[in-house]
């Protein structure tokens, strides 16, 4: 079975991993959660592969830029709801740290990605 070209890249696979990360985080959130930071980190977590993926299919590097920053826009974002479970201490400190470790690396490879689809703009 063949691959989509975004299931090769790391920084897709570091996000896949990322939403398994957090979701094992949630199951220890109160169920008054539910539906509030837990369901907005959810969809937020969710954002970061799938915007990824999605920018992946796109031709044009200015479009491909924008899902990128799209993906890392989500990415803060969950970071800043993290920091919001850890104030609620839904989240251990050692939790945070160790996934903050993760999000900067994503983070990391979303700027490369980033740079160099503005590079290949650049080129046209």
């Amino acid at each position: 079975m063949n691959n989509y070209a975004f299931e090769n890249l790391e920084v897709w696979k570091a996000s896949r991993k990322l939403v398994s990360d957090v979701y094992n985080l949630m199951e220890s959130f109160p169920s008054l959660e539910k539906y509030g930071l837990a369901d907005q980190m959810r969809r937020a977590v969710i954002s970061v592969p799938s915007n990824i993926a999605e920018g992946s299919g796109r031709s044009a590097p200015k479009e491909k830029i924008r899902f990128i920053e799209y993906s890392y826009g989500s990415l803060l974002e969950v970071y800043c709801q993290l920091l919001l479970a850890s104030d609620l201490k839904y989240v251990k400190e050692e939790e945070l740290l160790d996934i903050k470790t993760t999000i900067q690396d994503i983070s990391k490879m979303l700027n490369g990605m980033r740079k160099y689809q503005i590079q290949q703009l650049r080129n046209q």
